[in-house]
């Protein structure tokens, strides 16, 4: 459980931006495509963005939180953040400014903890301690701004998860535990000196979401706190889905908040609050999807696509259709809940499919974890460019198995010969 919610909580930076190509045409330098690859390669004609638009602007608001926190430009950073974060200003993958430029300005003190703990550092490595002390001194200079305080409490929950590993909290080393509680406990004395001056802040709220992940609390009291966040900046979507995770393996409160969260989002979302909040619940947990109101949640993806038309959601729509919902219920019964959702992936792919983001995919085969290390961006958008060929192929079997070829156009896909 505290790692599914580990999932939904954590951001992780951004890999390389490579242009726009179609299927078939490789980018210079790329590696040769994989033999059983090129046959679907050779069929489908699709353009690919091999790393999306979201990307970039990911890796610019990282790279100027981190920027800004190595020289010292403190008061420039918290004003950027308190910016970002009262415009609701996000990427297209709906990660918030806001909390990229936090994470640039803090990743290199969490990353020197994780790589020393990676290293087997002692308890008393200066690498453990060194970078965060430095962040706690700089706080006490700016200690009246509530972003540069968040910034420093965020970076005790990024170390809280470092010590706490990816294991099972049971077979923990007792000084895992401690760190970790004491980090979780640190950001927690800090956010609460913030919460009174920053009420109306996205980052803020979010950030008091992610400690539940140590202390949920009584149920209501953790929808309370997410909805508090939702109500904040309700086309947050990540919100929601972090929500539903965090309420397993409870069904009837997954029911319930997603319900009520449709409710309060309706202006936003439509029925989409209710798939938002089910949508990585049921991927983590299959058993739960026979709790899900299948017909609600399918209306829930067409108003998600209503509202968000662009290439980035329908690829991570059809994505967590074709891919995620399939991994571990391959052998489902058509007409069972999880297949109904999964079968989704035809109309997204026919009917909206244009153009294919490959990392999104790769990301839909591990379940969308974030906290998961990618060495080999170019590799690993390689994985999920062969996942989505072969999910485009089953929806298009009948006209390939006839040796038509399936190009996809900005009006959709059309069929011809090879």
């Amino acid at each position: 459980m505290f790692q599914s919610i580990r999932r939904a909580l954590r951001t992780v930076p951004a890999a390389l931006v490579r242009p726009l190509t179609r299927i078939g045409q490789r980018a210079p330098g790329s590696a040769e495509t994989p033999a059983p690859q090129r046959g679907l390669e050779e069929m489908v004609d699709i353009p690919v963005h091999d790393m999306s638009a979201e990307d970039d602007i990911s890796r610019q608001a990282q790279a100027r939180g981190l920027f800004l926190a190595r020289q010292d430009r403190w008061t420039d950073l918290a004003a950027e953040i308190r910016a970002a974060d009262s415009a609701r200003r996000c990427a297209p993958d709906g990660v918030p400014l806001a909390e990229l430029l936090a994470y640039g300005a803090r990743c290199d003190v969490v990353e020197a903890v994780e790589q020393a703990l990676e290293q087997g550092a002692g308890a008393e490595d200066p690498a453990l301690l060194s970078g965060i002390m430095s962040l706690e001194a700089m706080r006490q200079e700016h200690r009246t701004d509530p972003h540069v305080t968040l910034v420093v409490a965020l970076a005790h929950i990024d170390i809280a998860w470092a010590w706490r590993g990816t294991g099972e909290e049971a077979a923990l080393p007792a000084l895992n535990r401690q760190r970790c509680a004491a980090h979780f406990d640190r950001a927690a004395r800090l956010l609460e000196g913030v919460d009174t001056t920053a009420r109306n802040s996205p980052a803020v709220a979010s950030a008091q979401c992610a400690l539940l992940a140590r202390r949920p609390g009584p149920v209501r009291a953790l929808a309370d706190s997410y909805g508090a966040l939702i109500d904040l900046d309700p086309q947050n979507f990540r919100a929601m889905r972090a929500l539903g995770a965090h309420l397993l393996p409870d069904r009837a409160a997954l029911e319930l908040e997603a319900r009520r969260t449709a409710a309060r989002t309706q202006d936003a979302w439509g029925a989409g609050g209710y798939a938002w909040v089910c949508f990585d619940a049921i991927a983590q947990d299959p058993s739960a999807c026979d709790a899900v109101d299948v017909d609600f949640f399918i209306d829930g993806l067409r108003d998600i696509v209503a509202a968000r038309p662009g290439q980035e959601m329908i690829n991570l729509l059809a994505a967590y259709c074709a891919v995620t919902l399939r991994r571990d219920d391959e052998d489902a019964a058509p007409d069972s809940p999880r297949a109904r959702i999964a079968a989704c992936a035809g109309w997204l792919i026919r009917d909206h499919l244009t153009e294919l983001h490959p990392l999104v995919w790769a990301h839909a085969a591990e379940g969308f974890d974030n906290s998961l290390r990618v060495t080999s961006p170019r590799r690993f958008a390689s994985h999920g460019r062969a996942d989505a060929l072969r999910a485009i192929a089953e929806q298009f079997r009948d006209d390939l198995d006839r040796g038509l070829r399936v190009t996809f156009t900005p009006d959709g896909p059309v069929t011809g010969a090879l």
